[in-house]
C-alpha cells in the first residue's frame, strides 16, 4: 500500500450502488487530495473489481487517496492506498459508540468515521445521533474524527469549529437524491 499520502484527507467520498452513473462525477468534483472509500459490497466480484480500477484511474488522476473496504492482503493486491474496515491494521474505520471507538483505536484505526450525526439515506430510518451527542463522542476520541450521516458542506461548517476533523458523504458529494450538485471547493 502507498505511503504516498502523508496527512489523511478531510473530506471523503463513501461509495455504494446507489452512486450509479454519479460515481466517477463525484470523484473528478472532489478537491484534490480528497479520500475516497470504495465499498460497492453488493457488486459481484468481477464486476467490483473492474469499477475499482476505474475509480483508481481517476483517484490517481486527480490525486485522491483510495481505500478499499476490504482486507489488507486485497487492498495490496489492488493496489489500493489502504483499508476501511474493522480490522487490525486499517486506516481508517467506522464507529457508532465509544466502545466501537476504543476498539477500533487499539486496532490501530489512525481516521475515525463516527456516524450517522444526521438521518441518512443509506439507513433509512435509522436513529441518528444529533450533534450534541456526536460532539460528545468525538470529544472521547483520541484519532482525528470524521463526520458521517447526512453530511453536506454546510452542516460540516456548523461543527468544524468543534475539533471536527473532517466529513465524508455518498450524497452530499455527489448530488444524491436529496441533494443540489455542488462542486465542493477546492
Amino acid at each position: 500500500m502507498s505511503k504516498r499520502h502523508h496527512c489523511l484527507p478531510k473530506i471523503w467520498l463513501m461509495t455504494d450502488e446507489r452512486l450509479g452513473d454519479r460515481l466517477i462525477p463525484a470523484i473528478r468534483a472532489l478537491p484534490r487530495g480528497a479520500g475516497i472509500i470504495f465499498r460497492h459490497y453488493a457488486t459481484p466480484a468481477k464486476a467490483r473489481r473492474v469499477l475499482f480500477d476505474a475509480v483508481h484511474r481517476e483517484a490517481r488522476r486527480h490525486g485522491h487517496m483510495l481505500l478499499l473496504a476490504g482486507s489488507a492482503r486485497q487492498a495490496r493486491g489492488w493496489r489500493a492506498d489502504g483499508t476501511h474496515g474493522r480490522h487490525f491494521g486499517a486506516l481508517t474505520a467506522p464507529v457508532h459508540s465509544v466502545p466501537e471507538m476504543r476498539a477500533a483505536e487499539k486496532r490501530g484505526a489512525r481516521l475515525l468515521f463516527l456516524s450517522p450525526l444526521y438521518p441518512t439515506q443509506s439507513h433509512p430510518g435509522g436513529r441518528a445521533m444529533g450533534r450534541v451527542r456526536f460532539l460528545a463522542m468525538r470529544q472521547q476520541a483520541r484519532q482525528p474524527v470524521i463526520a458521517l450521516g447526512g453530511m453536506t458542506q454546510g452542516r460540516f461548517k456548523r461543527i468544524a469549529g468543534a475539533g471536527v476533523y473532517g466529513w465524508a458523504a455518498i450524497d452530499g458529494l455527489s448530488g444524491g437524491p436529496d441533494q443540489k450538485r455542488k462542486a465542493v471547493p477546492r
